[in-house]
């Protein structure tokens, strides 16, 4: 970020009259903005030591892709990668978020659609975990109603998540969520072994300022959950399932129990 505290973008973009209508609009609301047309261009840029906030990344160059530009930025840092793209099946998607892409958004779209995912990503990074609940003593306790100290916890594989304390762990370590990515996992461990479509889970998500998530942030908060998960070591299975064309499934058995003061009492087993 420069000293007068102005966002740094560069766009990678071979569509020329793409191109200089990004500069333009994004300069209209204040960015610091460079563009180039090619892999080799952006390259330059990047190996001369030219630090940026942001990079805008169209997959498909004459000379090359994004994918591999992102793979050269992160090398270097964390600034915040999108994806230009006019394919948006989920397999190209994933891809470029494995590598270390932020975001993506898909041609055509609405300069008001853009601003938004520019914005969005710039808070997500003042964001570190889900909050935790506060701590009640041990003297508190006894002024609570009968039953408050008991937790529900659900386990699968080797998940185990108490939502109530924002605490989620994948084999006894403690695993660092975003408030959407614990939202999602909340509504796998409760849905088990059944497909959840995409148009279910757009009705019950929310970002961290109330507003419904669009549907790419869906497709990115999944893919980055996944990661986070990685593969269920006992069966080398995937807790996440993407099923093309429709949604989701969480691919193992979901148990939920009752905690309190170190004991547990299962309750019920989907």
């Amino acid at each position: 970020m420069e000293q007068n505290g102005k966002i740094k973008i560069l766009v990678v973009e071979d569509d020329i009259s793409l191109k200089d209508s990004l500069v333009r609009l994004l300069q209209n609301r204040d960015f610091l903005v460079q563009a180039v047309e090619n892999k080799q261009q952006a390259m330059e840029q990047i190996k001369s030591g030219q630090q940026y906030d942001i990079y805008l990344l169209d997959v498909w160059l004459p000379d090359g892709n994004g994918f591999d530009i992102c793979h050269e930025i992160r090398k270097i840092s964390q600034a915040i990668v999108m994806f230009l793209t006019s394919c948006d099946d989920e397999e190209s998607i994933t891809k470029g978020l494995d590598i270390g892409g932020d975001d993506y958004i898909t041609k055509p779209f609405r300069v008001a659609e853009l601003i938004s995912r520019i914005h969005a990503n710039l808070r997500r990074l003042t964001v570190q975990v889900i909050p935790e609940v506060s701590k009640i003593s041990a003297a508190d306790l006894s002024t609570l109603p009968q039953g408050y100290n008991r937790r529900k916890i659900l386990a699968s594989g080797d998940i185990r998540a108490d939502f109530e304390r924002a605490e989620i762990f994948k084999d006894g370590q403690l695993l660092k969520l975003t408030p959407l990515e614990a939202q999602l996992l909340e509504i796998f461990l409760r849905n088990p072994e059944i497909i959840i479509k995409r148009g279910q889970f757009l009705e019950k998500l929310w970002d961290g300022h109330g507003n419904f998530v669009e549907d790419n942030t869906l497709t990115v908060s999944v893919s980055r959950l996944k990661n986070k998960l990685g593969m269920y070591t006992e069966g080398k299975q995937q807790y996440i399932e993407t099923i093309r064309g429709y949604g989701y499934r969480w691919n193992l058995r979901c148990v939920i129990s009752e905690e309190e003061s170190g004991g547990t009492d299962e309750k019920s087993i989907w």
